[in-house]
């Protein structure tokens, strides 16, 4: 298992960054690595962000001096979603077969997990998010279909896109993890838009189902200091409680969330006025 760091930064400072201060600090290039455990710890309310791609190996997670802790999910909570080949998890012994767009809630206090692919030339591609727990909850998969269904934006405004609920209060039980995933309507190219910020949470975008030349310009910052990144295929981004977090793609793309901080209040937001936008 790899497991990279990144600290936490003060909105004053971030609006002296350069682009590559930006991309060094927030942005995740390399998600996905064949047959590796590819995470980032990041001190932005502890969230935990990575792919998990067993192809030849079985793959597991470990914990040691970086975690301070025993096994991994000895004080953690965990959700998966799978954006490849059919694979499974075994978590203490039970295993759970996983297809595309398959996701798994991980209860706080599981001891062995394992990750395999059903067939080594369409591995499966497991994108996970960990936040730190207080309680163990039922792990439990979650179909896209038992996913809650929340419809936004329309055609005129180039937003029309489904969110998906996966790791929710009304899915599952969790701690503090919130994790789901957005599919955009056909022509519509736009997310979170009207953009907000959440006080008391941070979130992670992870970038999709894009062609090769395809790109998301992702804004953050303040609402009235923005900055963008560009982004490609299978990329990820931090976002700071106090920064916006939204995007638009020059082609089709979608994207998985998650959220972990104070609460998981889903509707806890704070909505920026498109007048107040710099």
């Amino acid at each position: 298992m790899k497991l990279g760091i990144r600290y936490s930064n003060h909105p004053e400072d971030v609006k002296k960054y350069t682009t590559e201060d930006l991309r060094r600090h927030f942005l995740i290039e390399e998600v996905f690595i064949a047959d590796e455990a590819n995470l980032t710890y990041s001190h932005i309310d502890r969230i935990i962000v990575g792919g998990i791609i067993p192809v030849k190996k079985t793959l597991t997670l470990t914990a040691g001096k970086e975690m301070g802790v025993d096994t991994f999910f000895e004080r953690r909570e965990g959700g998966i979603i799978n954006i490849g080949g059919k694979g499974m998890i075994t978590i203490d012994g039970k295993a759970y077969d996983m297809d595309f767009q398959d996701g798994l809630y991980i209860g706080m206090g599981i001891k062995d997990i394992e990750f395999t692919a059903k067939d080594a030339a369409n591995p499966p591609k497991f994108y996970f998010n960990s936040a730190p727990a207080h309680h163990a909850y039922p792990t439990t998969l979650i179909t896209l279909e038992a996913a809650k269904k929340v419809h936004l934006g329309s055609d005129e405004t180039s937003n029309k896109r489904t969110i998906n609920q996966y790791v929710h209060p009304d899915v599952v039980k969790s701690c503090q993890l919130v994790m789901g995933m957005t599919i955009l309507a056909t022509g519509s190219v736009w997310n979170t838009m009207p953009s907000h910020t959440h006080e008391r949470r941070m979130e992670a975008y992870f970038y999709f189902d894009m062609d090769a030349e395809t790109r998301v310009i992702h804004l953050m910052g303040e609402p009235s200091e923005t900055r963008h990144i560009v982004m490609s295929n299978e990329e990820a981004v931090l976002s700071p409680s106090w920064s916006i977090h939204s995007g638009v793609g020059t082609g089709r793309y979608t994207f998985i969330w998650g959220m972990c901080g104070e609460n998981i209040t889903f509707t806890d937001m704070d909505h920026i006025a498109m007048g107040d936008l710099k």
